[in-house]
C-alpha cells in the first residue's frame, strides 16, 4: 500500500475514531456523574439545581458586558448556595451583579468574596488551579474512618482557599486543618453546612 492510500485511510478512519471516542467520552462522564451523586450528600435533585444555578449565573456574567469587561468573576455553587471569586475593578458592578445571583429561584445565598483590584495574571490563575489540585488530593489523607473527599467542594482564588460541603463538624474542622498546611494556602475560608455526627 502506498503512501497516499495510507493517509486516505487515516483520514477516513480518525473521525471516526473522533465519534467513537466522543461518544465514549459522555458514557465515561455520564457514569462518573452518576458515582459522584451516590457518594454527594446532597439529593439528586439539589446536585441538578446546583448545575441549573451555576449555568444561570454565568449566562448572566456572560451577557453583561461592562462585567466582563471589567471583572474576572468564578462561580461555583453547591447546596443552592453561590460562591463568587476572582478579581473587579470596582465593587459597585460585582454588588449589582450578586444581586441578580441572588434572584435565581432556589438560590439560598450568595457569598460574594471577589477582590477589588486588578485581574489575576495568567501566572496567578494557573497557581489557583495547582492549589486547588493539591488541596483536593491532601484531603484523601484527613485521618477520619469512611470520610470521603469527594464530598467537599474546593476553590482556590489568590491564595484564599474556599470550602464548602454538607459535613459533620469533626469532618468539617480535619478538612479546614489538612487545607491550611497545603504549601501556598493563605487563608482558608469555611463555608461548610454542618449536619450531625
Amino acid at each position: 500500500m502506498n503512501c497516499t492510500a495510507v493517509v486516505a485511510r487515516c483520514l477516513l478512519v480518525f473521525p471516526l475514531i473522533m465519534l467513537l471516542s466522543g461518544c465514549a467520552a459522555v458514557a465515561v462522564g455520564g457514569a462518573a456523574a452518576g458515582i459522584a451523586v451516590a457518594h454527594d450528600r446532597r439529593t439528586t435533585g439539589t446536585v441538578i439545581e446546583d448545575q441549573e444555578i451555576f449555568v444561570r449565573a454565568t449566562n448572566l456574567r456572560n451577557a453583561d458586558e461592562r462585567l466582563k469587561e471589567l471583572s474576572n468573576i468564578s462561580i461555583d455553587s453547591y447546596n443552592l448556595q453561590v460562591l463568587l471569586t476572582g478579581q473587579a475593578e470596582n465593587a459597585q458592578i460585582v454588588e449589582a451583579f450578586s444581586q441578580r445571583v441572588a434572584k435565581i429561584p432556589r438560590v439560598r445565598s450568595v457569598f460574594n468574596e471577589v477582590s477589588i483590584g486588578p485581574e489575576a495574571t495568567w501566572s496567578e490563575a494557573t497557581s489557583d488551579a495547582y492549589l486547588t489540585s493539591r488541596v483536593k488530593l491532601a484531603l484523601f489523607d484527613v485521618g477520619i474512618e469512611g470520610f470521603d473527599p469527594t464530598r467537599v467542594e474546593v476553590t482556590s482564588s489568590q491564595g484564599s482557599v474556599y470550602l464548602m460541603g454538607l459535613l459533620t463538624p469533626t469532618e468539617a474542622d480535619a478538612v479546614t486543618e489538612k487545607a491550611r498546611f497545603v504549601s501556598g494556602v493563605k487563608r482558608v475560608v469555611k463555608l461548610f453546612e454542618y449536619i450531625e455526627e
